[in-house]
């Protein structure tokens, strides 16, 4: 987004995201802290799989890109991590995450280190 884009949010609730054949593609900013990530990982696995629907079949969704901004107190809490690098290796440029932690204590991980923020 740049200065005086128009962005939509969501907080809470039933939310999902199906895009249909045909939409124009959006790209996703996603915010989670801790737990609150596990909707967020659903609709990152079927963005995943819609990318690989659509490189295998040539399928016609149009999608943007899928940015993930995760927060929790230490690496140890940030659920899914090694499935959303996982993610971010299969589809690059076109799912990326940043994980930010607020009270880690102990040496961060090489594999997480590029992709940390915080303390």
């Amino acid at each position: 987004c740049t200065l005086d884009s128009e962005v939509a949010l969501r907080v809470g609730g039933d939310f999902f995201f199906d895009p249909q054949p045909g939409d124009s593609p959006v790209n996703l900013v996603l915010i989670a802290g801790g737990v609150g990530i596990n909707p967020l990982f659903s609709i990152l696995l079927h963005i995943a799989d819609l990318h690989g629907y659509q490189e295998g079949k040539g399928n016609r969704h149009k999608l943007g890109t899928a940015k993930l901004y995760y927060s929790a107190k230490n690496t140890s809490e940030l659920l899914f991590k090694k499935n959303i690098l996982g993610l971010m290796k299969a589809f690059p440029g076109k799912i990326t995450c940043c994980f930010h932690v607020t009270q880690q204590r102990s040496q961060i991980c090489k594999e997480l280190q590029p992709h940390i923020t915080g303390k």
